[in-house]
């Protein structure tokens, strides 16, 4: 028998599926979605005007308890549109995780900036508070009130923690240290719709916050992104931006600035209502199976990560911590061999070719993380 058999034939019994491929998450259609899409096929407005769009932004801001929200096609996208509206500019400096998406990175990227990356923490994988302290500290300093960084003399404008595998990082340490240095804070949450950090919504601390709704997260509409808003201002700038700068008119086209075609079309928002109503069956679900994993792994020698303190999280990948990065290549082997699919961490941002010459902190919690963390398959069960 393989060395991790035991997990494989677990994740098979879970699912109640003796042979076929298992996908680590795949969504799940049991509501009005199919309802909703006639309805606006029938309509056809399938663009980025229709009910749905409106309504899928009203019931996300109700849901995560932000002022507003805004839709966009996909979180890469609004992601950069976030950068852009806290003013990030080229040349600019952004303090990030190394041990995020690709999609962090690169939207700082778009924007002509430079990532820095600090390390994160173990028990939340998330940016750690004493790293981003600490770095500040040392390697920053104050001019006509904004920070720049003592080595490289670029101005330090932004700071993007993320919420990993739906995991609430420390935010309101971050959110304190970045108020102190007059750094913008956007929240990658990317990953954490429904989570919570001392009974607050994932996305809500920052001045900006952006969820993703890729075919793969807790609920999707196939493609899409949101940004979350408690400045009403700032909200109906994103959305001026993401409708290419128009000015309202019944006939006339007219903008005033360079803009994006970033709205959300309505056939993908009638995806997103249909999907946020059985949000909250999906999250029970979800919890439930990280219970069962957990009382698997208790006395096997594997190391199941758990919601950090103060936090509810989403559970929406499940993961697993093995001893080293043999052991988790031949795990990695196994259950992709025998069609569970499972799948290591994200290579770390700095060590990938276009951010290797990025300033970086000491990075041993990163590492240590990169080396062992797996996540197995973590679909909604019924």
């Amino acid at each position: 028998m393989a060395t991790y058999q035991f997990i494989i034939d677990k994740i098979r019994d879970i699912y109640d599926e003796p042979e076929k491929f298992i996908p680590l998450h795949a969504p799940l259609f049991v509501g009005n979605e199919k309802k909703y899409l006639n309805e606006c096929i029938d309509s056809t407005y399938v663009s980025s005007v229709g009910r749905f769009v409106n309504l899928f932004e009203e019931k996300i801001s109700e849901f995560t308890g932000s002022k507003r929200a805004v839709v966009c096609v996909n979180g890469t996208n609004a992601l950069y549109l976030a950068l852009n509206l806290v003013g990030v500019k080229q040349y600019d400096e952004v303090i990030t995780q190394p041990l995020t998406f690709i999609a962090t990175a690169n939207a700082i990227s778009y924007c002509g900036a430079l990532p820095i990356f600090l390390d994160v923490d173990r028990n939340t994988m998330g940016l750690s508070p004493e790293s981003l302290k600490s770095f500040l500290a040392t390697s920053s300093e104050m001019k006509d009130g904004e920070c720049y960084n003592l080595v490289t003399g670029k101005r330090i404008k932004a700071c993007v923690p993320m919420h990993t595998f739906g995991h609430p990082c420390r935010i309101d340490e971050i959110v304190a240290i970045c108020e102190k240095y007059k750094i913008e804070l956007i929240e990658d949450a990317a990953e954490s719709i429904g989570s919570y950090y001392k009974g607050k919504h994932t996305g809500t601390f920052g001045k900006i916050g952006v969820l993703s709704f890729n075919g793969n997260k807790t609920i999707t509409t196939g493609g899409g992104g949101m940004l979350l808003f408690n400045d009403e201002k700032m909200a109906s700038r994103a959305k001026h931006l993401s409708t290419q700068a128009k000015i309202a008119h019944p006939w006339e086209f007219v903008h005033d600035e360079v803009g994006y075609n970033y709205r959300m079309p309505n056939i993908n928002a009638a995806l997103g209502v249909a999907q946020l109503e059985s949000l909250s069956f999906f999250l029970e679900k979800k919890r439930l199976l990280a219970e069962e994993y957990s009382f698997f792994f208790k006395d096997k020698n594997v190391d199941f990560f758990h919601e950090p303190e103060n936090s509810i999280s989403n559970y929406w990948l499940n993961v697993i911590l093995l001893e080293s990065k043999t052991e988790r290549d031949i795990f990695l082997a196994e259950s992709n061999n025998q069609k569970v699919m499972t799948r290591p961490v994200w290579r770390l941002m700095n060590k990938l070719t276009m951010f290797e010459k990025c300033q970086c902190s000491d990075l041993s919690n990163a590492e240590w993380l990169e080396k062992r963390v797996v996540n197995i398959p973590s679909s909604v069960k019924i």
